[in-house]
């Protein structure tokens, strides 16, 4: 098996390193191209405006000076001497649950790989601002990271799907267990928008990332964190919203 591994939080990131550790359970085959510094965020952004660097860190091993959608792109594309079997994004460092997953960078690079046809999974480990987890952050992910990877590898998913696997805020031997669930929604848009000048008195803005109200809907991400558990979610990438179709082409009728 080959696999590609990729993240939003950059190359030197820890939580790489942990889902470097987890891969190895299964291979040896394993490559890295990641972005060179944090992009959480990002989404499903490519760049187009500016060029894009490619650096070498090792064997395998590689960083890119964009997005996580460009890491995977390259990695591909560049980087690889074949296709791999299985892209893994994380071990992001915070949850990617409900709406949210629209702005991570960790499920976009998933999203990337699922749209090239490779069987993609994303990884995230929800913190805890209490410090919960203890002095292992990601305890959680690295103690459960393989039980949940192994059905997922040779599960037969349909094309343009992709995984998307959250950790709570746990040390490992407190975590509940595994759920596959839906994707939940948060009650409102997210944080706040702080106000303030830098040095030169020029203003700026600085989006804030405090906890969101959700509603615990049964069956979502968000419940099965809440309990304790692993979340696991499968993703479309299509967004149609087939109901509608038929409504609207009656609008259009001559």
């Amino acid at each position: 098996m080959k696999i590609l591994l990729t993240n939003d939080d950059g190359v030197h990131a820890p939580g790489l390193e942990v889902l470097e550790e987890i891969a190895r359970e299964f291979t040896d085959d394993i490559w890295i191209c990641a972005p060179d510094e944090e992009q959480s965020g990002m989404g499903h952004a490519l760049t187009l405006t500016r060029p894009v660097r490619l650096r070498q860190h090792g064997k395998r091993r590689f960083s890119v000076t964009g997005t996580p959608t460009d890491s995977v792109t390259l990695g591909l594309r560049k980087v690889m001497d074949g296709a791999p079997d299985v892209i893994l994004s994380g071990v992001n460092r915070g949850a990617n649950l409900g709406d949210d997953v629209t702005y991570s960078g960790t499920v976009s690079a998933a999203i990337e790989g699922a749209l090239a046809g490779i069987r993609s999974i994303a990884l995230s480990q929800v913190t805890s601002r209490s410090g919960e987890a203890g002095a292992d952050t990601f305890d959680a992910a690295r103690g459960w990271g393989a039980k949940v990877l192994g059905p997922l590898l040779d599960t037969p998913l349909p094309k343009r799907t992709l995984v998307n696997v959250n950790f709570p805020a746990l040390p490992s031997a407190k975590v509940a267990g595994i759920r596959a669930v839906r994707q939940g929604f948060h009650d409102y848009a997210r944080g706040t928008v702080v106000e303030g000048r830098d040095p030169r008195g020029f203003q700026y803005y600085w989006f804030g990332l405090e906890p969101i109200e959700h509603t615990l809907d049964h069956g979502t991400d968000l419940e099965a964190i809440d309990d304790g558990f692993i979340s696991v979610t499968p993703l479309q990438l299509d967004l149609t919203h087939h109901s509608s179709l038929g409504a609207l082409a009656d609008r259009y009728q001559p």
